[in-house]
């Protein structure tokens, strides 16, 4: 059992050339029948994580052993169906669903300010549709993700060349410590840069604090630097509600300067907050909280 996030997701590109034929052939209803299938195959035959996702419902949310699951299968598959949704919205049926915008007032007076901004967000819901919610702000936006650039290469590739083109920059976390600049520099362009807060990779610097009553490793990063930064930081997540409806939720973070671990409270506590309404949307699927036996 690995008792940190690998730097990698599950997933095939043979799988994802399946999704993407049936959205655009036969549709998002028969996308979402055959994740019916795959969604039972993770069940079984994912050990991992499946362990871990159980932990989660079993310990951190008291969850009965039927209900937790029952919660697994649920869980497999609204993450299946973000997965869809996403390659769905970025091949141009954005008009397909519906959306929710829930504090993008926080989001416009950030731009206002012409400092720039910082996001975090974690592994819940769909973060990675925001930008579509992004373009309806009143200001210009571009947006920078600071990423490890770790993901597989080959699945990377084949959606590039299957969905439109993503206006966001990418800023690659860099051991020389060089990306700083690149942010510094992005937010003097009062561009937003977007992070995530809940994974760490094994030998990076990470802090630790209560999740869901009991204690779990963050990376340090984004906690270091949107306390440091003079520029304002948001919380926002993209959940999934409906089949085909979304609601984007933005939070201005509440701490004091200078002090990361102010910062990693007021997320954790906003965590618990959006997982207490969206409990199936928890995708980090290893052992987060280091607390699973071999």
């Amino acid at each position: 059992m690995a008792t940190e996030w690998e730097g990698k997701s599950r997933g095939s590109v043979l799988g994802y050339k399946i999704f993407v034929f049936c959205i655009k052939n036969l549709g998002l209803h028969t996308a979402y029948f055959v994740l019916i299938f795959v969604a039972f195959y993770f069940c079984f035959f994912a050990q991992s994580s499946t362990k871990s996702i159980y932990y989660y419902f079993r310990k951190r949310r008291q969850y009965s052993k039927l209900k937790s699951i029952v919660s697994i299968y649920k869980s497999y598959f609204v993450f299946g169906q973000t997965i869809i949704d996403k390659i769905a919205i970025s091949s141009g049926l954005r008009d397909k669903f519906t959306y929710t915008f829930d504090g993008i007032d926080h989001l416009n007076t950030v731009l206002k300010s012409k400092k720039g901004g910082i996001l975090i967000s974690a592994h819940v819901g769909n973060f990675e549709i925001a930008e579509y919610f992004l373009n309806e702000l009143e200001e210009d936006v571009t947006i920078s993700l600071l990423t490890t650039d770790s993901e597989h290469g080959d699945i990377k590739a084949y959606l590039e060349s299957v969905t439109e083109k993503s206006n966001i920059k990418f800023i690659i976390i860099k051991d020389d410590l060089s990306h700083i600049f690149e942010i510094n520099a992005a937010l003097s362009r009062n561009e937003i840069i977007c992070i995530t807060g809940d994974r760490y990779v094994k030998s990076s610097k990470s802090l630790s604090h209560h999740l869901l009553d009991q204690e779990a490793l963050f990376p340090a990063g984004p906690f270091l630097l949107g306390s440091r930064l003079k520029v304002p930081v948001i919380f926002v997540y993209v959940m999934k509600e409906t089949t085909k409806h979304y609601h984007l939720y933005a939070r201005i973070a509440d701490f004091k300067k200078r002090d990361q671990m102010a910062l990693l409270k007021s997320y954790t506590e906003s965590l618990e907050w959006i997982l207490k309404k969206y409990p199936l949307q928890w995708f980090n699927y290893f052992d987060f909280w280091n607390d699973l036996k071999d």
